[in-house]
């Protein structure tokens, strides 16, 4: 009888802390909306808001691991029709990185079903992958999130406490639609501190993407945060500011018409895995390439040219390799992207040259363009060649999970054997040779020049990027003056973007600083 007793008081003890976890999640929910403003929320159905924007990327930062690079400043000006899920941004924007410095003025318009781009020539349908990225970071940032959250507590549930920097805070997770929002508040005045989803990076894997609310401010009879901070893994790469916000303003009734160019050739919002780091991290960066094919454009296709017998440069994708066929095995330059190109190159390479494995693996410097699928040669066994002082980066790289996405290095565990260049290295068979220069310049600390002597091609990333006529810039100094010091004349520039370009037509951009 008294292991009965003992065994419904368990019982009991059980069943009474179930409903408390849920009911403080519930607490958490509705606390947060009460201090948004409560019922006032539901009334508000359209903001109009006008600030600034900072941009930084840490995977172009000129060390490895260091401070991010900051690509630029912006403002804007946002319609959002929040009852019926449309945003229409105008962005002015001030571009520092990359060289040269540019101005560029556009308008990004999402609504549910699609989204257009326009600029001072045309409208054009955004990619499936942009339109479900935008409308992710909007459903992120919106001041409905919480409300939904409380209309939908089935979808509800304790998160326990999250880090944010150095705090610890109470969180809830909440999924919607597609995504889970784990959303950390303020135990203070139990306002929104921040909004996580967990998002793979294609240089740190498993990532937290954290849009970090202050500076609340009263807006009619609602608070909204007017300082938004995206950061990822606690280091901040874009900020919002907000300096002007109105409720409820008139929207003209052709805000948010779309074109018949854009109807025709709409492309729905992206499922399943959307790569939304790319997607907004190169948007930051004005280079982000509009297509769901995300590393070429639509209508195109990654190839292999052949620049000298056993010399293959990857062409057709937003940035390029380089396959160059020793006696016995091969060496592949830069992993762009992620796993996507460097399968395409990996088994491109392998039917072109059957029988020689890819032994060795070259990445002229960190930057995250040219290095997110370098895991997948490491999964291949390939050894990677870095310049000094990029190993540890690399490193972390490799151990990094990818349980998001998983990768092939994730589901064939291996380590890696790589390997740092701190002036030159010479790869010699009797098929080929190859000097690798690591060489000064202003793009980043740690970048290899690589002169394949057998045909004469310099394989050289971004300091000189072959897409029409090329100007004299510090980088292309750079590239210059180790032609001189080497002594390579005549040789046919492969670029890491772009096509071909003869050392002999471009003098004048090589010339001395």
């Amino acid at each position: 009888m008294k292991n009965v007793l003992s065994i419904a008081a368990l019982l009991l003890v059980i069943s009474q802390q179930q409903p408390a976890s849920a009911q403080g999640s519930a607490d958490l929910v509705k606390q947060a909306v009460a201090a948004e403003g409560g019922a006032e929320l539901r009334t508000l159905k359209a903001l109009a808001i006008k600030g600034d924007a900072k941009f930084w990327e840490p995977g172009q930062s000129f060390l490895a691991g260091a401070e991010p690079r900051f690509l630029g400043d912006a403002t804007f000006a946002i319609t959002w029709d929040l009852a019926n899920g449309r945003a229409r941004t105008a962005w002015d924007r001030d571009q520092k990185y990359p060289e040269p410095a540019v101005k560029i003025k556009y308008t990004e318009t999402v609504l549910p079903a699609l989204g257009y781009v326009t600029d001072e020539k045309t409208s054009q349908a955004m990619s499936g992958i942009r339109v479900a990225t935008h409308q992710r970071e909007l459903e992120r940032a919106s001041p409905w999130l919480l409300v939904k959250a409380m209309d939908e507590s089935g979808k509800v549930r304790a998160a326990g406490s999250q880090r944010l920097g150095q705090q610890s805070l109470p969180a809830v997770s909440y999924t919607d639609g597609p995504t889970t929002f784990t959303i950390l508040f303020d135990p203070k005045t139990h306002l929104p501190a921040a909004v996580r989803t967990r998002d793979d990076d294609n240089i740190n894997g498993d990532s937290n993407f954290d849009l970090v609310l202050t500076d609340w401010k009263a807006v009619g009879r609602v608070q909204v945060a007017h300082s938004l901070s995206y950061r990822i893994n606690d280091v901040e790469i874009a900020k919002l500011t907000y300096r002007e916000v109105s409720a409820n303003p008139a929207i003209a009734a052709d805000t948010f018409a779309v074109p018949d160019a854009v109807k025709a050739a709409a492309k729905p919002p992206a499922t399943g895995n959307v790569p939304y780091q790319w997607v907004l991290r190169r948007l930051f960066l004005t280079r982000f390439t509009d297509s769901d094919n995300i590393i070429f454009p639509d209508g195109g296709g990654l190839k292999l040219v052949e620049l000298a017998p056993n010399v293959q440069h990857v062409e057709g994708g937003t940035a390029n390799n380089l396959i160059v066929a020793m006696k016995d095995h091969l060496v592949i330059f830069d992993a762009p992207y992620g796993e996507r190109q460097s399968r395409w190159v990996i088994d491109a390479a392998k039917a072109k040259y059957p029988g020689k494995p890819i032994r060795y693996l070259v990445l002229t410097h960190h930057h995250m363009d040219h290095t997110g699928g370098m895991r997948t040669y490491v999964a291949e066994g390939a050894k990677v060649i870095v310049p000094t002082p990029d190993k540890a980066y690399f490193e972390k790289d490799v151990k990094a999970p990818r349980t998001i996405v998983p990768d092939d290095l994730q589901k064939k565990p291996r380590s890696a054997d790589i390997v740092e260049v701190r002036d030159q290295m010479t790869m010699k068979d009797e098929a080929a040779e190859i000097r690798l220069y690591n060489i000064q310049n202003p793009h980043v600390q740690g970048f290899l020049l690589a002169h394949v002597v057998t045909g004469n091609i310099l394989y050289v990333t971004d300091l000189i990027s072959p897409r029409g006529p090329i100007d004299r810039s510090e980088g292309t100094a750079a590239v210059g003056e180790a032609l001189r010091k080497y002594g390579i004349t005549g040789a046919t520039i492969a670029g890491g973007h772009g096509t071909l370009a003869k050392q002999a037509d471009i003098g004048p951009a090589l010339a001395a600083r």
